[in-house]
């Protein structure tokens, strides 16, 4: 089952999220975790997620983003964020997840939902693949002092 995040998730969410970040090697202050948080729930936010739930326990989310795009009328959706516990996966609640992101992307009228992954990431891969098709663009980053 996948469904909208809600405030009694949080527990839930926070821990998800930081078996996410420990997967990818990332560590965050937590004001962020604390910031996204209050984004991911604020009313007029583009910042959404959606949990993916296994006998009302949440084994996995997306956050996705909308946001006006150069290339077209509509609006785009960033799925910037997916993760299924590891002891679940396969069981197709990364592609549900997915999914539900594009329904919720159309609904909203935005033209593509797009996403990124490590390219070391095979699994990731091999799912993306089934239910999308490469952009053949590289994403390159640069910090930059705020």
């Amino acid at each position: 089952m996948i469904r909208i995040l809600q405030d009694d998730d949080q527990a839930q969410w926070r821990a998800l999220w930081t078996e996410y970040l420990n997967f990818d090697g990332s560590t965050l202050d937590a004001a962020v975790h604390d910031h996204t948080w209050t984004r991911l729930l604020k009313e007029g936010e583009p910042m959404h997620c959606a949990l993916a739930l296994a006998g009302g326990k949440a084994v996995g989310f997306a956050h996705y983003i909308f946001h006006p795009s150069t290339w077209s009328l509509s609006n785009s959706c960033y799925l910037q964020d997916l993760f299924v516990a590891p002891t679940v996966r396969g069981k197709g609640y990364g592609r549900a997840l997915i999914a539900h992101v594009c329904e919720q992307a159309a609904a909203a009228g935005s033209s593509r939902v797009y996403w990124q992954t490590q390219e070391d990431n095979a699994p990731a891969i091999a799912l993306y693949e089934k239910v999308a098709e490469r952009s053949g663009y590289i994403q390159f980053r640069k910090s930059v002092p705020s």
